[in-house]
């Protein structure tokens, strides 16, 4: 599947999806979490889209509005409920690497400033915020250098 796919994805287990509107996947990767969340047994629930974050864009200095990917509830190892915030991003959109482009390096920023926000919300609602790219999605069968 590519990337760059988008459409609308339909849960094979409605339950599960507690979002307000029909899920849309914007890559392969979120479309790749969207199958994860519907298929495993101890992912209890799952939305997409559905929270909305103030932060100030630290390039223009406006106040507006961050979405994230992905709000999931689910069942840990011990038996606990855990519910998490879950962003998709590529790594080159996650990290200020020097051979970054000044658009990659831009986004980066943006970025940092909405995972800030994130963090700071999720702290106050007692839940987690985390960020996952190609590495974390894809990480089966491949070894860690």
């Amino acid at each position: 599947m590519s990337k760059f796919a988008q459409g609308q994805f339909t849960p094979k287990n409605p339950h599960k999806y507690v979002g307000t509107r029909t899920p849309r996947y914007r890559s392969g990767w979120e479309f790749s979490f969207m199958m994860f969340c519907d298929n495993n047994e101890h992912i209890l629930q799952w939305a997409s889209e559905s929270i909305n974050i103030p932060y100030r864009n630290p390039l223009t200095g406006k106040q507006t509005i961050y979405v994230p990917d992905f709000l999931i509830t689910y069942r840990t190892r011990d038996n606990t409920m855990r519910a998490e915030l879950i962003e998709i991003k590529p790594k080159k959109q996650s990290v200020i690497e020097s051979k970054a482009s000044q658009r990659d390096r831009a986004a980066v920023v943006v970025n940092y400033a909405k995972w800030a926000a994130a963090h700071q919300w999720c702290q106050r609602q007692g839940l987690v915020f985390r960020v996952l790219t190609e590495d974390d999605i894809f990480h089966q069968g491949r070894k860690k250098k």
